[in-house]
């Protein structure tokens, strides 16, 4: 079996990066921030190489509606999906993002990643409602600058010990109270995050209606998170819900994947009757 750091990282490696005064700041939590920073950035650098259509500072503002509705809806889409305590916060909303337990500031914990599509959703809704800007053409934009973003945050899950992988005895494999497992965070940041871009990116050159990139994305993220989650624990607390083996996350990736293709199928239909 293999022996050396790389397997043992978990033992020695500390989530929380440093302190100010008294409150621990994670790892994970300085990820989810770059991730949300570098699809910014992303998204402003194809602005400017593709000379896109957009208001100045229409981005800026934008990123605060997105930034917003991807917090709630990663939050409140872990409570109703994944948390077997939903109850219990429907009935008291106020604890949704109390980070302290028992009174100890212990962080907010449990993000769903559909859950933030559907608020990032709304939240680029109502910017488009509110700033005239057209909805299709910002979502081929965020299609483009989302995946490489996106690899940050699966990090974030590696280095936050989170999301660990089923068992194994590949050499790369990762001790986890004593078992060793696939270090499915990283398959995810390759899968969902530079596969992902790849196959947008090259997709661009075939596109044919606005928005279409969106649909691309959907598609092909739901594809890999997928397979990703071959190699992805289950959530404990829910198990394997289909064939001993079949994850929830896969179950909605699927249908995220379904969604987007049906879509694809009406708009694309919808564009050559325009021709």
């Amino acid at each position: 079996m293999p022996n050396n750091a790389w397997n043992h990282i978990y033992e020695t490696f500390d989530p929380i990066a440093f302190h100010i005064f008294s409150f621990p700041v994670h790892w994970y939590g300085m990820m989810y921030v770059l991730a949300l920073v570098s699809a910014l950035y992303i998204g402003k650098y194809f602005i400017k190489r593709d000379k896109l259509d957009f208001k100045e500072g229409a981005l800026d503002i934008y990123f605060i509606y997105v930034e917003v509705g991807v917090i709630l809806g990663a939050r409140l889409g872990y409570i109703l999906f994944y948390d077997d305590n939903t109850l219990y916060y429907l009935t008291q909303p106020w604890q949704i993002f109390n980070p302290f337990v028992n009174g100890e500031f212990v962080g907010i914990r449990g993000m769903s990643y559909h859950g933030a599509v559907a608020g990032f959703l709304l939240g680029t809704y109502l910017f488009c409602k509110k700033h005239k800007e057209s909805f299709g053409k910002l979502m081929d934009l965020v299609a483009i600058s989302v995946p490489l973003a996106f690899v940050f945050g699966r990090i974030g899950n590696f280095l936050n010990q989170e999301l660990i992988g089923r068992e194994t005895d590949v050499a790369w494999g990762i001790y986890v109270d004593g078992v060793l497992r696939h270090p499915s965070q990283l398959y995810e940041a390759v899968l969902e995050g530079f596969w992902v871009f790849f196959v947008v990116y090259l997709y661009r050159k075939y596109q044919r209606f606005t928005g279409e990139l969106l649909l691309v994305y959907g598609f092909s993220y739901g594809i890999f998170r997928f397979l990703a989650e071959i190699y992805r624990a289950p959530d404990a607390h829910i198990g394997y819900i289909c064939c001993g083996a079949i994850t929830q996350g896969q179950v909605m990736s699927l249908g995220m994947s379904v969604l987007a293709l049906g879509l694809w199928f009406y708009y694309d239909k919808k564009e050559k009757r325009k021709v």
